[in-house]
């Protein structure tokens, strides 16, 4: 659960510093996907806080990390 935790955090503070996305439409995604972490990119996608072209950044980030 702990490698779990720190690859999120991880992942948020790319969403805040690389696609600079505002703190509350990560909390919202976040809160929609408590159970899984790994649906994260697309509920934020689902909810139109992030652009196609972000999420395959996301992708992308999230295949590296």
């Amino acid at each position: 659960m702990e490698i779990v935790s720190a690859r999120l955090n991880r992942l948020i503070r790319f969403l805040q510093e690389e696609l600079t996305l505002p703190a509350n439409a990560i909390k919202l995604a976040v809160r929609e996907c408590e159970q899984s972490s790994n649906v994260l990119p697309i509920v934020l996608w689902q909810y139109g806080l992030v652009t196609l072209e972000q999420l395959e950044r996301i992708f992308d980030w999230l295949e590296t990390a």
